[in-house]
């Protein structure tokens, strides 16, 4: 609903971007619902039997949550007081993607290339990621993702340095007798194995290169805990920058939420009237012992 001061422009950025009102909340579940029975309907839609025996009934949902998703995504548009800043964002970019497919595919024939069509038709599934946006804990996880990608580049390339040094020296030990063919396919066991997974389509033989086996899947469990600490460490920074500097008055502990209305050790209020907070800070400020 908007009100009297509000204009139309406001009140939709209020309800589309805001979740404090109840509009805005209730915006937010109802896409939230569109989105999951819209990625249902694209995963029934790979099923041949449910394709072919409800095409027709697919065709028309898809399209009603495509050009449902389109006017979300022009009004984020329009609401936007940075139109550009939002079309280039993370959630900008898979709100576009959500829908694109749907209108490129007109332009190709099913007869003709089912492959694109096919490819298309699963690219709806970003749909799915339009949900982290409206959760706070996933955005705070996205966050710490994108503070970490550095060091996380940094572990990843040492992995990749890692899996060629141990592809090359299988294929050198090894050899084409044994499934190791050539360094690509080394290095591709390499990467089974360090990352234990193992299918075991290629194994070593020879002492030796089951020695060097034995060290890249040693190495794979020290590997696993590295991105998982980087990213950890970085999760921990966010979670303290969303904590507020609010101290209780009664008990003088700090660290609370941002949004936390009453102290989380003893139970008071921590919103107190300005003019009782003023008096308790003055109060702190006379029992503080001054240097002499």
């Amino acid at each position: 609903m908007m009100t009297h001061n509000e204009t139309f422009k406001e009140a939709t950025y209020r309800i589309i971007f805001g979740t404090n009102s109840p509009a805005g909340r209730n915006f937010d579940l109802a896409l939230i619902m569109a989105i999951i029975v819209s990625v249902v309907v694209i995963a029934l839609d790979s099923i041949d039997a449910v394709h072919s025996r409800y095409t027709q009934e697919l065709f028309v949902i898809e399209w009603f949550f495509t050009l449902l998703f389109t006017l979300e995504y022009a009004l984020r548009l329009y609401c936007s007081p940075h139109p550009k800043g939002y079309a280039k964002s993370f959630y900008g970019i898979v709100d576009l993607l959500s829908i694109l497919p749907s209108y490129i595919s007109l332009l190709f024939p099913a007869a003709n290339l089912l492959l694109v069509v096919r490819l298309l038709r699963v690219m709806r599934i970003f749909r799915i990621l339009k949900l982290f946006q409206y959760s706070s804990e996933a955005s705070l996880l996205v966050r710490s993702l994108l503070q970490s990608h550095r060091k996380i580049f940094i572990f990843l390339f040492t992995v990749l340095v890692s899996v060629v040094i141990f592809g090359s020296l299988m294929y050198i030990v090894e050899g084409p007798e044994y499934g190791f063919t050539s360094i690509p396919k080394s290095i591709y066991w390499a990467i089974v194995t360090v990352t234990t997974v193992g299918y075991g389509d290629i194994t070593p033989h020879t002492i030796i290169g089951q020695f060097i086996a034995a060290l890249a899947m040693m190495s794979g469990y020290a590997i696993i805990a590295v991105p998982t600490g980087i990213i950890s460490a970085e999760l921990m920074n966010e979670m303290q920058l969303e904590r507020s500097d609010i101290r209780c008055t009664n008990c003088e502990k700090e660290g609370h939420e941002a949004s936390a209305h009453y102290c989380k050790h003893c139970g008071t209020s921590l919103h107190l009237d300005p003019i009782v907070e003023d008096e308790f800070n003055a109060s702190r400020k006379d029992k503080t012992p001054h240097n002499t």
